[in-house]
């Protein structure tokens, strides 16, 4: 795939390459320095927006496919995205809601779901019997855990120093800095 058609305005000079089944290899620049349009195009947040959208679905397939080789099939990505952002914790549904980016209806029915395959538990709340607290069941921490494990091996396919340990936590708290702002923006105006 050429990246340079997704992506003009961006300089993959030290990229990883992953893919299935190899180990992660760095590829070389592919245009110099000197091979650049001229126009100094920069990223901008809705490209920033674009390719974190992207990176979302992609990882959401790489779930799908680790799903399929835990033998878990009767839950999807979206699922599996759930019962990790409740991990260790139990959680209100407001909660959980601030935890992930969930459409309030899905949120439900994905909780539905997760309760059916005993993945979560359900524990009523004394006062409120319409509110409840959710966490995981021993099938839901299995399953987190195997996914956990999994992911490691991607990571050290993408880790090859404390430069990239720094570039990832620096690309972590741009994101969550955006989140925040753009956030804010949503709810209160520029």
């Amino acid at each position: 795939m050429n990246h340079r058609i997704l992506y003009p305005f961006a300089d993959f000079g030290d990229a990883v390459v992953v893919q299935p089944g190899r180990e992660a290899v760095r590829s070389a620049p592919r245009h110099p320095e000197s091979d650049r349009d001229g126009d100094d195009a920069l990223v901008t947040y809705f490209e920033l927006a674009r390719v974190m959208e992207r990176a979302s679905r992609r990882f959401s397939g790489l779930l799908r496919t680790e799903l399929t080789k835990l033998g878990v099939d009767d839950i999807g990505s979206a699922q599996a995205m759930v019962l990790l952002a409740i991990g260790d914790a139990e959680l209100s549904v407001g909660e959980l809601l601030d935890r992930g980016h969930y459409v309030g209806s899905n949120v439900s029915y994905y909780l539905k779901q997760l309760a059916d395959g005993d993945y979560i538990d359900r524990i009523a709340s004394q006062r409120d019997k319409r509110s409840a607290r959710i966490r995981l069941s021993e099938k839901g921490k299995q399953l987190c855990k195997s996914l956990r494990e999994a992911a490691k091996s991607y990571e050290r396919a993408l880790s090859h120093g404390e430069q990239d340990r720094r570039n990832l936590e620096t690309a972590f708290q741009t994101l969550h800095r955006l989140e925040m702002v753009w956030g804010s923006a949503a709810r209160y105006g520029i």
